[in-house]
C-alpha cells in the first residue's frame, strides 16, 4: 500500500526508535530503483528514508481520539466561558 503526503501511519522497524509510534508521512520520495521511501513526522523527531514496508496505516481509533481530545478541550473552554 503506497501512502501519501499528510497520511498517519505506523512504524514497525524494530531497529528505529520509533518502532510502534503513529507519525505522520511529510514527504515521499522515489528511489532511482522506482520504490517509494517515506520522511515519517513524530511528537519527538522525524526518520527519514523509511521503506514501505516497515509502515502501516495507523488504526482510525488512533487518527480519532486525537481529533476527538482537541473538540472536547474546545467543549470545556465554552463552558468554562459561560459561567
Amino acid at each position: 500500500m503506497a501512502f501519501e503526503e499528510d497520511e498517519t501511519v505506523v512504524m514497525h522497524d524494530e531497529h528505529s526508535e520509533y518502532d510502534g509510534e503513529v507519525g505522520t508521512v511529510t514527504r515521499v520520495m522515489e528511489t532511482m530503483f522506482g520504490d517509494a521511501t517515506y520522511t515519517v513526522q513524530f511528537d519527538e523527531g522525524q526518520e527519514q528514508g523509511v521503506p514501505e514496508d516497515a509502515l502501516e496505516a495507523a488504526p482510525d481509533e488512533e487518527v480519532s481520539s486525537t481529533e476527538s481530545d482537541d473538540e472536547e478541550d474546545v467543549a470545556e473552554a465554552d463552558d468554562e466561558s459561560d459561567n
